[in-house]
């Protein structure tokens, strides 16, 4: 007997299945009136144990009002889950009430939810902040029992995750006697994430569970005899042969790395797809029916492959996926097991993937994820500390539902992990600003937000405060979007391209609008599976006519990209350091790299690699660090300037995940040579002081960074009743901003948060300081007469025109044959 209610293992046992231990533990520690973290593999069960609490608690009487707040990343994956519990709940005759509230839900609902609540509501970060600026709020949270939160790991990394921590403190006053159970996958450090749930109730005890993982995952490499690309990120050469494991496949899921990728992907696998097989694609930019409508075929099984990003990185349940395929290096080895999962959504059934790198530097780190996977490896982020920015909204947000005490709120704050250490000086000033703009801005009243009651509370200026920020509500923060919608082409033969367009037509979703100042009318580009022609733009619509094109162009999304992890990075500096270990590689990568240690060196494992060589009237320096893109570029801005100081004309440097080149018209061999140039000198590590400020000041970085804070703490509202801000508009509202603050208030709460995610995000200071202390005396400098097999990749990045589809690999595996004869001296 597992002491459920009789009607639920009634359920059980007529399905011949029984509780797993770790999902009758979670229903133990909430009957104690704890909170527990459960750690458990892919497939185990984790949202039923979420739930299983809830069902018996339920199940004797049926009763009105929330019980259960479910929280999820992502929209379909709370769309899956209420999926997967309504059938259980049906089938036992419940009446359990199971509802989704995501940005997706008609406005319709979601005010009828705020009077007639269900008793389990599944729902978003933003979600849950929008319904807590109502002063209804604590009425309709009243009956709050348990919350969920599912894959808690890949939402205490962000600006979400301090967004969310701020409202479950809010709940946890509500409701004091609620309890929490977080759901996770295997993470590097799960003490840290039981403490950022356990900081929310400090009075009540929070629990580990943690579930050993199954069957071991079957992971390999893509086998294929066609030429490995030196550099880009299409996987174009490996199409037919993935077309080939489809077909092989009932349902297989396809990752890539950003929604470009998938764009094109997408486009070369119908262009091969002689049997008619249902693939199909999905990303986040796609409109909301067609995301669901992909949701609802492979669910039916009628999908033998699915092109996704991340969307569908997080725990959806489908047993019937048998096969995960990640096209281009994975990045990181907990995220590439998160993917793994997908496949055979089984605890004891092995689940199957495949590597398909997409150029030789990617097979190295395909060969250390293979390592990770075996090893069960973690390289999961840690929870982050709380930006100023997101307190400045939540302040904002507690304003809009009733008028509250700075003492109360700021112990509110305190209780949530990201602000658990926040000074009251800075409180205060976050107040200040929301209040009046801070001391620069205070003379303009539109940054005046809230006023001070007769009792000594802060209020909304007015109700317009409240409704523009429900309007501008969360932290995601992408480039401005317009709708793509299509519409009756007027054909682009000479003189047909006048005349109005037709504004009716559905929508085929979303994308940035940056990329539609590069369209002329007419042009072709690839979104939504469709060719579509370019045909004008109306404020916030573009709008496109069906097309047929041989070489449309592919949208270069500005999202999407992931970090290179430090653990995989490591792995990548160990397989080159050690040529015994070679044999599990393809010939023509080891080839490559035995060329590069016939012809130059091999970089060490904690030593820097820098190449000298001359190339046309040009000088380069190519070194390989392996710390990631964002590192890499931050090192190149810095080098740039040193090397300007050092008076060797540095003309300009491109960055890779792997290496870094900087090109100029020195002599940079002679000057090492003869000691007017130190490389201990040039990388020291004192680069990220003076240096990296006095460039921060000057660079556009800091301006679009200030910009996304700005929109963030709510100083600038992207959206506002029946109209929306163009990206234009937001931009040059921010740039006067930003420059009132830097001259008059240069340690503005803006300012500083500004800094924070600077260099935590986009220059990735931790990790590049981290890599000079590793390096520092340990640097190898090899002058060569011309450029070296490993330098290709990086080179072959130099100046890239905009070409796109199969002329872009053309031209690309051209100047790769070009470079590779000249690193063979041929």
């Amino acid at each position: 007997m597992t002491g459920l209610a009789p009607i639920i293992e009634s359920w059980f046992a007529g399905r011949g299945w029984a509780p797993r231990p770790h999902q009758l533990a979670v229903l133990e520690t909430t009957r104690r009136r704890a909170s527990a973290l459960l750690i458990a593999p892919t497939g185990a069960g984790k949202t039923m144990a979420g739930f299983l609490p809830t069902l018996d608690e339920l199940a004797p009487e049926r009763k009105k009002g929330i019980h259960t707040l479910y929280i999820s990343p992502l929209k379909a994956l709370a769309v899956d889950v209420a999926r997967n519990l309504t059938d259980p709940i049906a089938e036992m005759d419940l009446g359990i009430t199971v509802e989704t509230r995501t940005g997706d839900t008609p406005a319709s609902r979601r005010q009828r939810q705020r009077r007639d609540p269900p008793n389990i509501l599944l729902t978003t970060p933003e979600q849950l902040a929008l319904l807590l600026s109502h002063g209804d709020a604590e009425t309709m949270f009243a009956g709050l029992k348990r919350i969920v939160l599912d894959e808690l790991h890949a939402m205490v990394t962000s600006k979400r995750g301090e967004l969310m921590a701020l409202g479950l403190a809010r709940l946890a006053r509500f409701c004091p006697d609620m309890r929490i159970t977080a759901l996770s996958a295997t993470v590097a450090r799960p003490d840290l994430l039981r403490d950022w749930i356990g900081a929310l109730q400090p009075h009540a005890d929070a629990e580990l569970l943690v579930t050993r993982g199954g069957a071991t995952p079957e992971v390999s490499i893509l086998p294929s005899d066609e030429r490995m690309p030196w550099s880009g990120h299409s996987a174009a050469y490996a199409v037919a042969d993935v077309y080939e494991v489809i077909k092989r496949n009932k349902t297989t899921l396809i990752f890539v790395n950003t929604r470009s990728q998938a764009e094109m992907l997408f486009q070369n696998l119908w262009a091969v797809n002689e049997d008619g097989l249902a693939i199909a694609l999905h990303h986040g930019s796609l409109a909301v029916e067609q995301r669901r409508k992909v949701e609802n075929a492979m669910v039916a099984g009628k999908l033998q492959a699915v092109v996704c990003t991340s969307t569908l990185d997080l725990g959806i349940d489908w047993g019937d996926v048998d096969l995960v395929i990640q096209i281009g290096a994975p990045k990181g080895a907990s995220r590439m097991l998160q993917r793994i999962g997908r496949a055979n959504h089984r605890l004891d059934d092995p689940s199957r993937a495949l590597f398909v790198p997409a150029n030789r530097f990617e097979v190295l780190e395909c060969e250390a994820a293979l390592e990770a996977v075996a090893m069960g490896a973690q390289d999961s982020e840690d929870p982050v500390s709380g930006g100023l920015d997101v307190l400045a909204q939540h302040v904002l947000g507690s304003a809009c539902a009733e008028a509250f005490d700075a003492d109360a709120l700021f112990a509110e704050v305190r209780r949530a992990w990201p602000y658990r250490d926040l000074p009251r000086e800075q409180f205060d000033r976050v107040v200040d600003f929301v209040a009046t703009g801070g001391y620069a801005l205070r003379a303009y009243e539109r940054f005046a937000k809230l006023r001070r009651t007769p009792e000594g509370l802060w209020r909304v200026a007015n109700a317009g405060v409240a409704q523009q920020y429900r309007l501008n509500i969360g932290t995601i923060i992408e480039e401005p979007m317009v709708k793509v919608r299509l519409v009756r082409g007027r054909g682009h033969k000479a003189g047909a391209t006048t005349g109005p367009i037709g504004r009716g037509g559905r929508v085929l979703g979303e994308m940035e609008e940056y990329f539609f100042n590069t369209l002329t009318k007419g042009d072709t580009f690839v979104f939504g599976s469709e060719i579509v022609a370019y045909e004008g733009m109306h404020e916030t619509e573009a709008y496109v006519s069906r097309a047929f094109s041989k070489d449309p162009k592919v949208p270069s999304y500005m999202g999407g990209r992931f970090p290179l992890s430090t653990y995989l990075a490591d792995r990548v500096r160990k397989i080159l350091s050690e040529p015994d270990s070679w044999g599990v590689l393809p010939p023509q990568v080891r080839d490559w790299l035995s060329l590069q240690r016939d012809v130059s060196l091999l970089p060490g494992r904690e030593s820097l690699l820098v190449e000298t060589f001359p190339r046309g009237d040009q000088n380069f320096l190519v070194c390989y660090p392996f710390e990631g893109r964002l590192a890499h570029q931050t090192l190149g801005m810095l080098l740039t300037r040193r090397l300007e100081r050092a008076r060797a004309r540095p003309l300009g440097f491109v960055a890779s995940d792997y290496s870094l080149a900087i090109w100029g018209l020195g002599d940079l061999s002679a000057l090492i040579r003869t000691g007017r140039l130190s490389l201990d000198e040039l990388f020291a590590e004192d680069m990220l002081g003076d240096d990296l400020e006095s460039w921060l000041d000057e660079s556009q970085l800091m301006r679009r960074t200030f910009r996304n804070c700005a929109i963030i703490a709510g100083l600038i509202e992207r959206r506002h009743p029946g109209k929306e801000k163009t990206g234009r508009q937001i931009t040059v509202s921010s740039d006067i901003i930003y420059d009132v603050l830097y001259q008059h208030e240069p340690d503005h709460i803006l300012i500083q948060a500004t800094r924070r995610d600077a260099a935590r995000g986009l220059l990735d200071i931790e990790r590049l300081g981290q890599c000079l202390r590793r390096i520092r005396h340990h640097i190898v400098h090899k002058p060569l007469p011309r450029i070296s097999p490993l330098a290709v990749p990086v080179l072959l990045d130099i100046g890239k025109e905009p070409i796109f589809g199969e002329a872009r690999e053309s031209a690309m595996a051209d100047a790769a044959d070009e470079l590779i004869r000249e690193a063979m001296g041929q």
